[in-house]
């Protein structure tokens, strides 16, 4: 290698490092600026000017929402419920409707690949859907949470195409075996796919945990399946009506709880906090076979 080739792979290496450094801080300063502000006395942060550190710490913001407001603990597991019912019942389903697109010997697979499509970008509409909900019975229940969206049409197409990445020859050799659909299925395919199916799984329980819509649509009416998201938007929704420099709640001193003060933007924040930290926690768990199963489908010939 010459010496101008290598000064240009340092100059090349430099300008790289520097730029992902340059969006790796673009991308982990408000996650890091959102700690700080609740972590932060309330009245402090009217001030502004917190960045990387709380000025004035304290755990009061998360004490409000999650000792003050007694529905969140039981939205929480409202929320973890259906983020694993719901991965629970998808991932299965997707899988198998993906497999079954990839069989050559199923002469309806193209018709169904096209239906699948066309789901993408036309809808029912949401009065339709409502009104399907309630003749169903799925209105105040909380299987409303898992079964209309147990298979995803963009999770259907990501699962097909990476089946379809792995060798046909496994299927014909195993049919000859005398293997049934079910054990080709579970005994062959699962195994190599499972870096596709933990991309699905995450994508289906990250959607799950993030869902406040569908509560507020079909199940406001009880409350005792209220989400975890519903929950704090109302908290939100609750310190909307003030100014960002207004007092939002005050902890009442007849109830004999320390007396604290918590604004809009520390409620923000906090809140932030507690519904993201579930998924940072699991995502590393998974991070391997997700970037795993997102990236072997492209280097395909």
């Amino acid at each position: 290698m010459t010496l101008s080739a290598k000064r240009a792979d340092a100059i090349f290496d430099v300008i790289n490092t520097v730029t992902l450094l340059f969006v790796c801080i673009c991308t982990l300063y408000p996650f890091m600026n959102a700690v700080a502000v609740s972590l932060n006395d309330s009245t402090d942060s009217i001030r502004g000017g917190i960045y990387l550190l709380p000025r004035a710490p304290t755990i009061k913001n998360y004490i409000y929402i999650l000792r003050d407001t007694p529905t969140i603990p039981h939205a929480s597991f409202v929320s973890a419920a259906r983020a694993l019912a719901g991965t629970a019942v998808s991932v299965p389903l997707t899988l198998m409707l993906a497999y079954v697109l990839t069989r050559r010997d199923f002469i309806l697979r193209g018709v169904i690949t096209k239906l699948v499509v066309v789901t993408m970008y036309v809808s029912g509409g949401l009065v339709p859907i409502f009104l399907s909900y309630r003749i169903l019975g799925l209105m105040n229940s909380f299987w409303v949470y898992v079964l209309p969206g147990a298979i995803s049409a963009f999770n259907v197409l990501v699962m097909r195409s990476y089946l379809a990445g792995i060798p046909y020859d496994l299927v014909e050799s195993a049919k000859l075996d005398g293997a049934s659909e079910y054990r080709i299925l579970f005994t062959v395919m699962l195994p190599l796919a499972m870096p596709v199916i933990a991309t699905i799984g995450l994508f289906v329980s990250v959607t799950q945990w993030n869902q406040w819509f569908d509560t507020m649509l079909y199940n406001s009416g009880a409350k005792n399946l209220s989400t975890l998201q519903y929950e704090l938007k109302k908290v939100l929704d609750s310190s909307q009506g003030m100014t960002s420099d207004a007092i939002a709640v005050e902890a009442a001193a007849s109830t004999g709880q320390e007396v604290y003060r918590v604004t809009s933007i520390s409620l923000r924040a906090a809140m932030t906090i507690i519904s993201t930290v579930p998924i940072v926690c699991v995502y590393p768990f998974l991070q391997k076979y997700f970037v795993k199963g997102l990236t072997l489908g492209a280097v395909k010939g």
